[in-house]
């Protein structure tokens, strides 16, 4: 029986770069220092928050 893990390590990294991307990317989009605190909310919890986006606009 195999007990490897690599794959779920694989996908943590992976996961990393999307924080890391999600929050250059809204780091850039933020003017003042309320927009800088919201761009690091937003760059952890970036897939929760582009699902509400989703749903969001199909509502629309």
């Amino acid at each position: 029986m195999s007990d490897s893990k690599t794959g779920a390590a694989g996908g943590g990294a992976i996961y990393a770069l999307g924080i890391f991307g999600a929050l250059v990317w809204f780091w850039q989009q933020a003017d003042t220092f309320w927009e800088y605190v919201l761009a690091i909310v937003q760059g952890l919890f970036w897939p929760a928050w582009m699902v509400y986006e989703v749903f969001e606009a199909l509502v629309r």
